[in-house]
């Protein structure tokens, strides 16, 4: 039986981040498309960076906001990071050829700024919701939103 949760943690440092984002891909499965929201500065990239550590990309990872796609080779598959922020809407995503990120067969797919193309993203699909914490400007709260537990 599939149970999809809703998990909400409270990341307190950019190391943290990173450590956060590495222990998520090791449970994450091929295939898996993952939408990243939130604003500028809450820790969307950081956690990327992460990711791509826990699938064993040792290439350094940026925010792809001006070329929309990198790909990375990782160990076991290819990490597909989008950023979606420089797009007005779903439209330029499609006719930018973009579509098969959201299909991934031998990869993963972190879309960063997700909600700009949510009308096109599969129903099935994950996402994390970032933020910052009204506590302390260092610290985030993530909300995992459709992951299966």
């Amino acid at each position: 039986m599939n149970v999809f949760s809703t998990e909400t943690h409270t990341i307190l440092s950019s190391d943290a981040m990173e450590a956060f984002g590495m222990e998520m891909a090791l449970t994450i499965p091929v295939g898996t498309v993952i939408g990243l929201k939130g604003e500028l500065g809450t820790g969307k990239t950081t956690f990327a960076k992460g990711f791509a550590m826990g699938l064993g990309i040792n290439e350094h990872v940026t925010s792809p906001t001006f070329k929309i796609v990198s790909e990375y080779d990782g160990e076991s598959c290819t990490l597909f990071h989008v950023d979606c922020y420089r797009l007005n809407d779903y439209t330029e995503f499609i006719s930018i050829d973009a579509e098969r990120f959201l299909y991934p067969e031998d990869g993963i797919t972190l879309i960063e700024w997700a909600d700009r193309i949510e009308e096109i993203i599969p129903e099935h699909c994950p996402s994390i919701n970032f933020k910052l914490d009204d506590d302390s400007e260092n610290h985030r709260v993530v909300n995992l939103i459709g992951f299966n537990i």
